[in-house]
C-alpha cells in the first residue's frame, strides 16, 4: 500500500474507533519543548513529530510511551498550565476516563475466577428491583461487552455550559441507574451492542453488592495493587487531581464568535464511577495494560473475555473492558477514555508486541472525531 494511502486508512479507522475531537482556540503561550528517550527501531522522528508545536489549538500537553519488541519511547511535551507555560510534567497524573472500565471489567473477571459472580447469571439475581419489571433477563457478560440493552441514564445536563455550571455537584451513580431504568430497555439483551458508561455503572454497583465493599477500594485489591499501580486511585466526589498534575482546559466559543480556554482541571466525577472516575498515569497504565495481558491480573479462562467480541451481532468491536481494532494484519486490543480536560488511551497487540498509552490535554475532549494530536501520537506509534 502507498504511504499516502496507508496514512489515510489508518487515519480514518482511528477516527472510527476512538471519540475525542478539534475545536478552534488561540495563540497559546510559548511552547514547552518536548523531551524524550528512546531505543531500537522505534520510528523516533514520526513520534517527536507528533509532539511538536504544543501547546497548540488542539492540546497543551501530550505524555506519550510506546513500548514492545521494537524497543521503547517515552514523550511527553506542552505546558504544566498556560499562564506559567511552565513544561509538562512528564509523571503527571490525569484524568483516564473510560479507561476505567478496563479495570473494572478485570475486577468482575477476577470475581468470576473465584466463582462470587457468574457470567451467565442475570445481574438481577444479584441486585433485585434495580433494574424494576421492564427489562428482560441481562447476564453479567452482556453488561461487560455492551449487549445489555439498557439506556444511558441522566447527567447534569446536555451542553458543556450545563454541566460546567453543575462540576462541584455529586450525582450518586445509583440515581444515574434509576435514571436510565425509567426509560426501559434500548433493545432486547443480546441483540445489539451499544457502548454505553451505564454496562460499568451497573457492573460497578455489582461488585459492591457481592463483596460489600466500596468499587474503589475492590478495585485497588483486585487489579491496582497486582498490577503495581500506586500513583491511580478513585476520587469520588472530590474534585481535585490529588499530587502532580497538568491542568486540563476547554475551548468555549463565546457570544463574541472569539474562543476562550476554561480550566475544568477541578471536576467532581462521581457519577462517572465504575465507568469513568479513576485518575492514573501513563506509567501506571501501561503497567495495567502489561500486567493484564501476560495473565498476571486475571486467571487465563476468564481473560479469554477480554479478547472475545461477540461473533453473532454484526458490527461488535467491543469485548469485555476493551475495543478491537484491525490494521494491515494486526489486531490491537484498546480503550480510550475522555473527560473535560483529558483524553487517555492504552492499546496493544495479544503478545505485547506493541503498546502505546497517552495522556492528551485536549481542548474539546468530549468533542466528534479524534483530537489532532491524539491522532498523530496513534499514526506514529501503530505503523
Amino acid at each position: 500500500m502507498h504511504a499516502r494511502r496507508r496514512t489515510t486508512v489508518l487515519a480514518a479507522s482511528l477516527v472510527a474507533v476512538l471519540a475525542a475531537g478539534p475545536l478552534a482556540a488561540p495563540a497559546f503561550a510559548t511552547p514547552a519543548p518536548a523531551s524524550a528517550h528512546h531505543a531500537n527501531t522505534l520510528d523516533v522522528k514520526a513520534l517527536t513529530a507528533a509532539l511538536t508545536g504544543l501547546p497548540d489549538q488542539d492540546a497543551t500537553a501530550a505524555l506519550v510511551r510506546v513500548g514492545g519488541a521494537d524497543g521503547t519511547w517515552r514523550g511527553s511535551a506542552g505546558v504544566h498550565d498556560l499562564p506559567s507555560a511552565a513544561p509538562a510534567d512528564p509523571d503527571a497524573r490525569f484524568r483516564a476516563g473510560s479507561t476505567t472500565k478496563v479495570v473494572t471489567a478485570a475486577a468482575v473477571l477476577r470475581l468470576a475466577a473465584e466463582r462470587r459472580i457468574d457470567l451467565n447469571t442475570p445481574v438481577q439475581h444479584y441486585l433485585p428491583g434495580l433494574l424494576g419489571g421492564k427489562f428482560r433477563p441481562i447476564t453479567v457478560r452482556q453488561l461487560l461487552n455492551h449487549t445489555s440493552g439498557i439506556p444511558a441514564g441522566d447527567g447534569l445536563g446536555t451542553t458543556f455550559e450545563e454541566v460546567y455550571a453543575h462540576r462541584f455537584d455529586t450525582l450518586p451513580p445509583q440515581q444515574v441507574v434509576v435514571s436510565a431504568a425509567a426509560k426501559g430497555p434500548e433493545f432486547r439483551p443480546g441483540t445489539q451492542q451499544h457502548y454505553l458508561n451505564i454496562n460499568y455503572t451497573v457492573l460497578g454497583l455489582l461488585i459492591e453488592k457481592v463483596t460489600g465493599r466500596s468499587y474503589a477500594s475492590e478495585a485497588t485489591r483486585l487489579v491496582l495493587a497486582p498490577a503495581g499501580m500506586k500513583n491511580t486511585y478513585f476520587p469520588g466526589t472530590d474534585p481535585r487531581i490529588a499530587g502532580p498534575h497538568n491542568r486540563g482546559y476547554q475551548a468555549v466559543k463565546k457570544t463574541d464568535g472569539t474562543t476562550e480556554l476554561v480550566d475544568v482541571t477541578e471536576w467532581n466525577q462521581a457519577d462517572r464511577f465504575a465507568a469513568g472516575d479513576m485518575i492514573s498515569t501513563t506509567a501506571d497504565l501501561e503497567r495495567l495494560l502489561t500486567s493484564l495481558f501476560r495473565g498476571r491480573i486475571v486467571p487465563r479462562p476468564q481473560l479469554r473475555e477480554m479478547f472475545t467480541v461477540p461473533a453473532h451481532i454484526d458490527g461488535a468491536t467491543y469485548s469485555a473492558g476493551l475495543q478491537r481494532f484491525a490494521y494491515e494484519g494486526k489486531v490491537y486490543w484498546l480503550k480510550s477514555g475522555g473527560r473535560y480536560g483529558y483524553n487517555a488511551l492504552i492499546a496493544g497487540t495479544r503478545n505485547l508486541d506493541r503498546t502505546l498509552v497517552y495522556s492528551v490535554n485536549s481542548t474539546d475532549a468530549k468533542g466528534e472525531g479524534m483530537n489532532p494530536v491524539a491522532q498523530r501520537i496513534a499514526m506514529a506509534a501503530l505503523k
